[in-house]
């Protein structure tokens, strides 16, 4: 018995793993998306209904594929301890709330969001948010030292600027707003033309600040997610070929499921040799 469940599960994980398997998720995660677009349209009942159909059978694709995948691990805790894969089952569950009645509005969001599947299944996608959630840590930093800036800023903009113009510059909160629209070059040059008429040499103060923010700052992010976008894409090269990344060599859990799977095959041999006998 123990063989036929191994046997089973090899032949499941190599279906979850199979490119024309893998292809036909994401086509179906496409049709999804498409679909979800569509549905924003009016249409007649028989439209709607034919709809209605499409989405319970992408539904039921996404059980039967979710159910495969759970399937094919040896070990169940492995499939838990993936983010991914939890990330993939709650959409899944999310997906069967039925669209109707008093949480017609909730399971419609959840079904926009099977479009993120997208990202789970393309590991490409994959690289690029776990890139990006590494470095929100170090992003911190930088935040917190914008931050600063930003309020050092805003306290010397509203004491020099209130009395030219109490919308932009009333108080603290409100000036950060206004140099946030500063920062993101919204028409900034009105902003500065309208303090210079009074402070001719206030342009020193919109031009260091965005001297720091949007050249110093800015980079010091992209820098910082460059970096451990850089750093993922050689630990995707290394597992694909078994390798760590400072070069040592170790199997990869293809290999060894491979080596278990004809261990098995040998003592089922052994076993019957020994039955024979």
């Amino acid at each position: 018995m123990p063989t036929l469940v191994y046997r089973a599960q090899r032949r499941l994980k190599k279906i979850d793993s199979s490119k024309i398997f893998q292809g036909a998720v994401i086509v179906v995660i496409l049709l999804s998306a498409l679909l979800i677009g569509v549905k924003t349209h009016n249409f007649s009942e028989n439209v709607i209904s034919l709809l209605v159909f499409f989405d319970n059978a992408i539904t039921v694709f996404f059980v039967c594929e979710i159910t495969i995948r759970f399937l094919a691990y040896r070990d169940k805790k492995e499939f838990i301890k993936s983010g991914w894969n939890i990330f993939d089952l709650v959409i899944v569950i999310g997906s069967l709330i039925p669209a109707g009645g008093t949480g017609v509005l909730l399971a419609r969001l959840l079904r926009v969001f099977r479009v993120l599947r997208l990202v789970s299944m393309v590991p490409e996608l994959r690289i690029l948010i776990n890139a990006l959630l590494k470095a929100i840590p170090r992003m911190g930093y930088i935040v917190l030292l914008m931050f600063v800036i930003f309020y050092i800023y805003a306290a010397i903009g509203s004491m020099l600027f209130n009395q030219i113009n109490e919308v932009l510059w009333g108080d603290v909160s409100i000036s950060m707003l206004t140099l946030f629209r500063v920062a993101t070059f919204e028409d900034w040059t009105d902003v500065m033309y309208e303090t210079m008429a009074v402070h001719p040499m206030s342009w020193i103060y919109y031009l260091s600040f965005i001297f720091l923010t949007a050249f110093i700052f800015l980079n010091m992010m992209v820098g910082t997610v460059l970096e451990v976008m850089g750093r993922e894409h050689e630990n995707y090269r290394a597992g694909l070929h078994g390798e760590t990344s400072d070069g040592g060599e170790h199997a990869s859990r293809a290999q060894i499921e491979k080596l278990e799977a004809e261990l098995v095959e040998i003592k089922t041999l052994l076993l019957k040799q020994a039955e024979k006998k």
